[in-house]
């Protein structure tokens, strides 16, 4: 008998009045009773920052701040998804597999992409009310789209599928319905780390089957607490700075002979250098160079862990910030050079560090705006806090739980 991994025996612990809560929502919005329950994890990135676009290795995990839903099957094929802060539902029909403009950018983009890959991979698929609560907030860097493409999909698998769809399968269609319905450019780490849950190092060398390996971990064993800071500045408008950093990395590997940065020999990429800087930039040499480093980072950033030698894991952190900002250069966008606030924080956050006596901190996610994150002793949060709540508002610095577990249901 196969035994089960030290995560898997672990129970969800479900928040009973939130439970309540959300479960009131959907019998005052539909007049019905729910008769199941998901929580969804938001995601941070701990390594491998726009390395999972070309086929490269990340370190990823769940977080406890979630999307929690109350959910009961409708016979009509019609979904309904009420959500916290929107008057009205967003509503879709099973069978309506079209991808609609007007929907790019929208949570109903993303139901009706997820709906349209499920059926398109012969799937059921079926109607299905549902109330949504969340806790992981829109340009948080934690993923929220991620977590709510996951969270759709893991429906449909509860209610029509009787839950035989793999993790994996729910995360490459929460891919999919990004690409195609919502029309944003992504990667598969932000699913992968959201549906499957944990600890992971994830390898994309073959894309649609990435190598995946998990472990254990808590920073505040090591006397650290692991915090995002949200800058205040968003995400909007920022679509065309995501897409440059694949379509640059893509052009490079294209020049030498390859569709992938993963694919191409370092040598070659170095002897070729000059040629690379010629016909495709100097910003798209610095990037393959980062991709290249943080690949290999990845690697040495859960040796370390599994090693249980944090203080080595906090170096490599660091240099992955540091590579972020020199090489990649993803912490402000260019149409906006005045709006640094992600390198403000990054700046101010290594002054502090400095002299508190360790820590580390990297820009979080896609970059360009929104978040950081940030390594401190957990003797010096209250005053880590202070700072950046002067610098961006009250409320700006939340703590994160890394979660063993990703998507969870229960029987109402």
């Amino acid at each position: 008998m196969k035994k089960k991994r030290p995560e898997e025996s672990k129970l969800h612990r479900w928040d009973e009045r939130r439970l309540a809560a959300v479960s009131r929502k959907f019998r005052e919005a539909t007049g019905r009773i729910p008769t199941f329950a998901f929580s969804s994890p938001g995601r941070t990135e701990l390594g491998g920052n726009h390395t999972d676009h070309h086929h490269g290795k990340v370190l990823a995990a769940s977080v406890d701040l979630d999307m929690f839903a109350s959910v009961a099957p409708r016979s009509d094929g019609t979904v309904r998804v009420f959500s916290r802060g929107f008057k009205e539902p967003f509503v879709v029909q099973a069978g309506d597999r079209t991808v609609r403009e007007n929907e790019k950018g929208t949570s109903a983009g993303i139901i009706r992409g997820i709906l349209a890959i499920f059926a398109g991979r012969g799937q059921e698929v079926g109607g299905f009310d549902a109330w949504v609560m969340s806790r992981v907030g829109v340009g948080s860097g934690l993923s929220s789209s991620a977590c709510f493409e996951v969270l759709i999909g893991s429906i449909l698998n509860t209610l029509y599928n009787r839950g035989r769809i793999p993790p994996l399968q729910i995360a490459t269609a929460g891919q999919a319905a990004e690409n195609e319905y919502f029309g944003k450019p992504c990667g598969l780490m932000d699913q992968v780390a959201c549906s499957v849950g944990g600890t992971l190092k994830i390898d994309f060398r073959v894309p649609d089957k990435p190598e995946i390996k998990r472990l254990q971990v808590d920073p505040n064993e090591f006397g650290f607490d692991l915090l995002v800071v949200n800058t205040g500045s968003g995400h909007e408008d920022l679509t065309s700075e995501y897409a440059s950093v694949p379509e640059e990395m893509r052009s490079v590997a294209r020049l030498l002979g390859f569709e992938y940065c993963r694919d191409v020999p370092f040598g070659l990429f170095v002897e070729r250098l000059p040629e690379v800087r010629a016909h495709c930039g100097d910003r798209a040499a610095l990037r393959c160079m980062h991709f290249f480093r943080e690949n290999e980072r990845v690697e040495k950033q859960f040796a370390a862990l599994k090693k249980r030698q944090f203080t080595d894991f906090l170096a490599l952190v660091q240099q992955s910030g540091d590579s972020s900002i020199k090489f990649l250069q993803n912490t402000y966008s260019t149409n906006h050079p005045q709006r640094q606030s992600v390198t403000v924080a990054l700046a101010q956050t290594e002054r502090f560090l400095s002299e508190c006596g360790g820590g580390a901190c990297r820009v979080h996610g896609g970059g360009f705006a929104g978040t950081i994150q940030v390594y401190v002793p957990s003797n010096s949060v209250g005053r880590y806090r202070r700072m950046m709540n002067a610098l961006f508002g009250r409320d700006c610095v939340q703590p994160l739980v890394l979660r063993p577990l990703g998507v969870v249901s229960r029987t109402l």
